[in-house]
């Protein structure tokens, strides 16, 4: 708004052309045309009584329109006293009022040779002065002038764009040439900057620098070149959040505006340190989103990268807290909005993600990545760790083409023990509204399972985890699982099917699966739980297991044994007074109630339980026949055989998820006495 305001000063003029000496002059003029602006329905009246020192000017202008600022501006109206300034010039300060806003302060001197003026709000000032030397040009000065005021000339190159804080200083030069088009060239100062668009796109609050600008605005088109320095603040593109540092960070871009056809940055330069140096041209659509690339990055030092240029990538992968080291060399190509080629080189990268257990060590190689014809490449890694469990050193072989890349190998790693074997590796990138996504094969070998759950910080499993999964995918945060894997562990096997997770490196990971198992030796399992030692062969099958952050939600689980031919199946005091602790079960009869300290073992004919888990309630069972469903509610968990014959019943059918794994750890940690009735 300033800059049209002042452009009222051709009328200023006039009006100090009337006569002195008249008591009341008035003026109405339809149209006054200068190089900026075009005003309509101007009104200027003078009254000056005979023989004053002063008179008091009056000046209305029904429209004000800068179309090369974008000023638009309705009911603007000046009052000031009039005088004269001694030297054949005049002065005249007074508060100027437009479309009903707060009013400004409006001071002009025209002296013989030039023309000032100063138009202030609070601490804010603009002040102007031209020469009648150099017609064409208008210096204008800015002390902590708010940024909003720039909204409207802001507006002529980015129509979304607002203006919402911080504060300008600095020196510009407006020309406007006959016959050439507007310029405005110059030094500022940004304080505490802060911009939007409407739906939060883009954004950015704190920014500070100090710039060179020239703006320049050709008919049917606007040409704008930056060259400074910023200094901290923040700012948001989709889903880019760059944190700068309170250092000065040089940079400079040459930019092309062309009506309706979005900007042009044919020239981009980004200087930061040792963390990030980026040369480069960028096209952007009229919506602001951005259609062709060709940018050289280079990071000597990853350890800054990751918190002041990809937190917002990160966070969304799930892997805020992410440290890297090393360094890294890039060139990035889009064309039309789609990736057209990446080309990156690491050298010994290192990549930590402590909440996600996630580590890589000596990554190192190239990457490249066509959305064209076929291009090779390499990348290898020294080792690594997933939760705990570290695995050895990988080479994958890429080859890229049409936007996709594809392993040219089998890519085999070491881990606990056996090898993990990655078949027909294929990695989509994010393109064309779709996420990341994953394709792959997947075959285990001899991996021990008592490491694994030694390093998960559970009991010293016996057996190893071996199978195949023809083909797993990844898609919109979710992996899904063909076929199953098969675990030979207890002198057993568990089968594992319909695996899915959701949100694996994202909050609250999700993972769905069914479980079945086939002759496991139960005192294998009881000498490793330290439950009291129970003989025989356990089957059964977990049904709808879903784990949400490692805790489970739901299931439907039924154990049991099967008779084996020259398999004993006995159960020892301990193991009874541990199963009746943690399901709420009582010894059936007198005799066994007084019998029992007396045994070490007893034998037995069958053992069954089930838990259908929902809403944090346990829905127990027992043995799955007439005889196992008891008079009064119960539900037999071990039936007897032989002298003395003791069976294990329990009443209580909805027992609170909670209390059940605490009566588990009490178990796990002998923390159980005995209990006769």
């Amino acid at each position: 708004m300033p800059r049209a305001i002042l452009h009222l000063l051709p009328l200023l003029m006039l009006a100090c052309a009337l006569p002195a000496q008249a008591r009341t002059m008035s003026a109405k003029i339809a149209r006054v045309t200068t190089p900026v602006a075009t005003l309509e329905g101007v009104e200027v009246r003078l009254d000056w009584p005979a023989d004053a020192a002063t008179g008091e000017l009056r000046l209305r202008a029904a429209r004000v329109d800068a179309p090369d600022l974008g000023y638009r501006f309705r009911a603007l109206e000046w009052r000031c006293p009039l005088a004269r300034d001694g030297q054949g010039g005049w002065r005249c300060d007074g508060e100027l009022h437009a479309d009903g806003g707060k009013p400004f302060r409006l001071s002009i001197a025209l002296a013989t040779g030039s023309t000032d003026a100063a138009l202030s709000q609070g601490k804010a000032s603009l002040a102007l002065h031209r020469s009648a030397a150099t017609p064409d040009d208008t210096i204008l000065d800015l002390t902590r002038v708010p940024f909003a005021w720039a909204q409207a000339l802001s507006a002529q190159a980015w129509s979304d764009g607002r203006l919402t804080a911080g504060t300008l200083d600095g020196r510009l030069a407006v020309r406007t040439p006959e016959q050439r088009p507007l310029r405005v060239d110059g030094t500022l100062v940004l304080a505490d900057g802060g911009l939007e668009t409407p739906d939060g796109s883009i954004a950015a609050a704190q920014l500070g620098g100090r710039f060179h600008i020239d703006y320049r605005k050709p008919a049917g088109s606007t040409l704008l070149s930056l060259d400074g320095e910023l200094r901290g603040g923040q700012f948001l593109y989709g889903t880019t959040y760059v944190v700068l540092p309170g250092r000065p960070l040089p940079f400079a871009l040459d930019a092309i505006g062309r009506d309706g056809q979005g900007w042009m940055l044919p020239s981009i330069q980004w200087r930061d340190g040792a963390a990030l140096q980026a040369q480069g041209s960028v096209a952007f659509a009229p919506d602001a989103s951005l259609q062709d690339v060709d940018i050289d990055l280079r990071s000597h030092d990853l350890s800054a990268l990751g918190a002041r240029y990809l937190s917002g990538w990160l966070g969304i992968a799930g892997l805020p807290d992410l440290e890297a080291s090393g360094a890294l060399d890039a060139r990035v190509r889009l064309a039309g909005g789609g990736l057209s080629s990446v080309d990156a080189r690491l050298h010994d990268v290192a990549i930590d993600a402590p909440g996600k257990g996630l580590a890589f060590t000596g990554l190192d190689g190239d990457l490249r990545l066509s959305g064209g014809a076929p291009v090779d490449s390499e990348l290898r890694w020294r080792s690594g760790a997933l939760q705990g469990i570290t695995f050895g050193a990988a080479t994958l072989p890429w080859r890229s083409a049409d936007g996709t890349l594809r392993a040219r190998a089998p890519v085999s790693v070491s881990m606990l023990g056996g090898q993990v074997r990655f078949d027909d590796l294929v990695v989509q990138p994010p393109a064309g509204g779709n996420g990341l996504r994953i394709g792959f094969g997947l075959a285990l070998q001899g991996l021990q399972l008592g490491e694994l759950s030694q390093t998960l910080g559970g009991p010293a499993f016996r057996g190893t985890l071996d199978g195949s999964i023809p083909a797993a995918r990844y898609a919109d945060d979710r992996l899904d699982f063909d076929g199953g894997l098969s675990m030979q562990v207890f002198d057993g096997s568990v089968d594992v099917t319909a695996l899915s997770m959701e949100r694996p490196f994202g909050v609250a990971p999700t993972l769905s699966a069914d479980f079945a198992l086939h002759g496991l030796d139960l005192m294998a399992i009881t000498e490793v739980f330290d439950f009291g030692s129970i003989s025989g062969r356990l089957d059964g099958r977990i049904d709808g297991l879903r784990l949400v952050d490692w805790s489970p939600e739901t299931f439907d689980a039924e154990l049991h044994t099967e008779p084996r031919r020259g398999v004993r199946q006995r159960i020892s005091q301990r193991a009874v007074q541990n199963i009746s602790s943690v399901g709420d079960a009582s010894f059936v009869g007198s005799l066994q109630a007084r019998l029992i300290g007396l045994f070490d073992d007893f034998g037995y004919a069958r053992i069954g339980i089930s838990c259908r888990l929902s809403n944090q309630v346990c829905v127990m069972g027992g043995l799955r026949n007439p005889d196992g469903n008891r008079a009064g509610g119960g539900f037999t968990i071990v039936e007897g055989a032989g002298i003395p014959r003791l069976d294990v019943v329990g009443f209580n059918r909805n027992v609170d998820w909670p209390t059940l794994v605490e009566r588990l750890a009490a178990v796990g940690s002998g923390d159980v006495k005995p209990v006769f009735e």
